[in-house]
């Protein structure tokens, strides 16, 4: 039988677990794909199937690598913009949704075209409609540049909204005397730096008004809190997920504020094994765009140099399926 190429650390023989030092591994849970996400890939998939390829995807569907490689070789491809696109073929909006340009020029080219946008964003670009509607100027919580941000800030006539990043950012604010606010976030922001804005705004601006329930998802949410868990009692915590995924990144900080070292990584292939120089114990995560199989893939690396001892340590337990769009399930 021929050996595999990736061993488990735990299949491993005792010769080879006398001769590589001990390593705990704490791995997050919840970690990895969200509802969004896996609901966006399926997207894609179901529209190869009944389309057949090629599908186009305006914008990565979701950030990472991985996932964009494997959607390619089936058949997807990603463009920028609309006009990319030849007529008459199938299209897929990304998760991180649109401005409303998009769709509207999609309807007048006549353009077959399915929205992947993760519901949790869509209810954001609701409510900003609902609060224009009520005469209020938006202050929306971002980061200037993400998709999601364009896509949400898109929802409104320029000039109904105004981004903020940082507390810094809301000292600077100036409107007329008189002006009815709302505040937005976007979905994968710090949970406790957007708290310190949301703070900062309601002092600056006692009248403001907010959304009922907070706009981080859920799976940023508990992804931070599962780190908040692994990172006290690591030496060094692993993130795995795109340089351009904005809740990735914010797991890189969350470990970083709590004292321990952090390196965001996008395969196995990305360790240097001198960052596990002096480690004992390592803590390892994904963001919501990475897939298990790049989790397992990491374990079976560590494996090669250290004798590993997994333990999972669990924030929160996640139940949420998001429905397909109707006319992939006709």
């Amino acid at each position: 039988m021929n050996a595999p190429l990736h061993p488990s650390p735990l299949s491993a023989s005792s010769t080879d677990s006398q001769d590589k030092p001990p390593l705990a591994l704490l791995i997050a849970a919840p970690r990895g794909f969200c509802a969004g996400v896996d609901r966006a890939i399926e997207i894609v998939e179901r529209a190869l199937e009944k389309y057949g390829a090629p599908v186009y995807v305006r914008h990565e569907i979701v950030h990472n690598r991985y996932v964009v490689d494997a959607l390619r070789e089936k058949g997807a491809v990603f463009v920028e913009e609309l006009d990319e696109v030849p007529d008459g073929a199938p299209v897929v909006f990304s998760a991180h949704g649109v401005p409303k340009s998009v769709p509207a020029e999609a309807d007048r080219r006549e353009m077959l075209y399915v929205d992947a946008t993760c519901p949790l964003v869509s209810k954001v670009h609701r409510q900003a409609e609902r609060q224009i509607e009520k005469d209020r100027h938006i202050i929306f919580i971002g980061h200037e540049g993400h998709p999601e941000v364009i896509g949400t800030m898109g929802q409104v006539e320029d000039g109904q909204m105004t981004l903020v990043e940082t507390v810094d950012d809301v000292a600077k604010l100036d409107f007329p005397a008189g002006t009815e606010l709302a505040y937005l976030t976007q979905t994968t922001l710090s949970v406790d730096d957007t708290a310190d804005v949301i703070a900062a705004l309601e002092r600056r601006f006692p009248d403001i008004s907010g959304p009922k329930a907070e706009d981080i998802c859920y799976a940023t949410s508990n992804r931070q809190a599962a780190v908040k868990k692994i990172a006290p009692g690591s030496d060094l915590v692993l993130v795995i997920g795109a340089p351009n995924s904005s809740n990735s990144l914010r797991l890189v900080e969350v470990a970083e504020r709590l004292g321990t070292d952090a390196y965001l990584i996008q395969r196995a292939s990305d360790i240097d094994p001198e960052w596990l120089e002096g480690v004992g114990t390592l803590g390892l995560t994904a963001g919501a765009s990475a897939p298990e199989l790049l989790v397992r893939e990491v374990v079976d690396r560590l494996g090669e140099w250290r004798t590993v001892e997994e333990t999972t340590i669990m924030a929160a337990e996640e139940k949420m399926v998001f429905k397909l769009p109707r006319q992939l399930l006709d």
